[in-house]
Protein backbone atom coordinates (compact mmCIF):
# COMPACT_ATOMS: atom_id res chain seq x y z
CA UNK A 1 0.00 0.00 0.00
CA UNK A 2 1.36 3.31 -1.43
CA UNK A 3 0.12 5.17 1.86
CA UNK A 4 2.29 4.57 5.07
CA UNK A 5 0.93 5.53 8.30
CA UNK A 6 3.73 6.94 11.21
CA UNK A 7 1.42 6.85 13.81
CA UNK A 8 4.14 5.03 15.97
CA UNK A 9 7.01 7.19 15.23
CA UNK A 10 5.04 9.97 16.26
CA UNK A 11 4.03 8.15 19.43
CA UNK A 12 7.77 7.74 19.85
CA UNK A 13 8.76 11.14 19.48
CA UNK A 14 6.07 12.04 22.20
CA UNK A 15 6.92 8.83 24.31
CA UNK A 16 3.15 8.58 24.26
CA UNK A 17 1.62 4.94 24.99
CA UNK A 18 -0.51 3.32 22.82
CA UNK A 19 -2.54 3.47 25.96
CA UNK A 20 -2.69 6.68 26.35
CA UNK A 21 -2.89 8.11 23.09
CA UNK A 22 -6.41 5.64 23.04
CA UNK A 23 -7.57 7.79 25.72
CA UNK A 24 -6.92 10.80 24.69
CA UNK A 25 -8.48 10.10 21.21
CA UNK A 26 -11.34 7.91 22.56
CA UNK A 27 -10.40 5.00 20.12
CA UNK A 28 -10.47 1.35 20.88
CA UNK A 29 -6.65 0.07 21.54
CA UNK A 30 -7.58 -2.23 18.45
CA UNK A 31 -8.42 0.40 16.33
CA UNK A 32 -5.65 2.41 17.35
CA UNK A 33 -3.30 -0.74 16.77
CA UNK A 34 -5.09 -1.32 13.44
CA UNK A 35 -4.07 1.94 12.28
CA UNK A 36 -0.86 2.16 13.52
CA UNK A 37 -0.24 -1.20 11.64
CA UNK A 38 -0.90 -0.03 8.63
CA UNK A 39 -3.88 -2.37 8.12
CA UNK A 40 -6.70 0.24 8.02
CA UNK A 41 -8.27 1.28 5.03
CA UNK A 42 -9.96 4.23 5.83
CA UNK A 43 -9.64 6.74 8.50
CA UNK A 44 -12.23 9.41 9.78
CA UNK A 45 -11.19 13.36 9.32
CA UNK A 46 -12.71 13.51 12.71
CA UNK A 47 -10.13 11.00 14.26
CA UNK A 48 -7.15 11.97 12.15
CA UNK A 49 -7.54 15.33 13.83
CA UNK A 50 -8.13 14.08 17.24
CA UNK A 51 -4.77 12.19 16.57
CA UNK A 52 -3.04 15.64 15.39
CA UNK A 53 -4.26 17.20 18.34
CA UNK A 54 -3.31 14.44 20.94
CA UNK A 55 0.26 14.18 19.40
CA UNK A 56 1.02 18.07 18.63
CA UNK A 57 1.42 17.44 15.04
CA UNK A 58 0.59 17.48 11.37
CA UNK A 59 -1.49 14.89 9.25
CA UNK A 60 1.66 15.29 6.56
CA UNK A 61 3.32 13.63 10.09
CA UNK A 62 1.15 10.51 10.47
CA UNK A 63 0.49 9.94 6.81
CA UNK A 64 2.81 9.65 4.00
CA UNK A 65 2.79 8.68 0.51
CA UNK A 66 5.21 6.41 -1.16
CA UNK A 67 5.61 5.89 -5.00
Amino acid sequence: MPIIVNVDVMMAKRKMSLNELSEKVDLTLSNLSILKTGKAKAIRFSTLEAICKALDCQPGDILEFVK
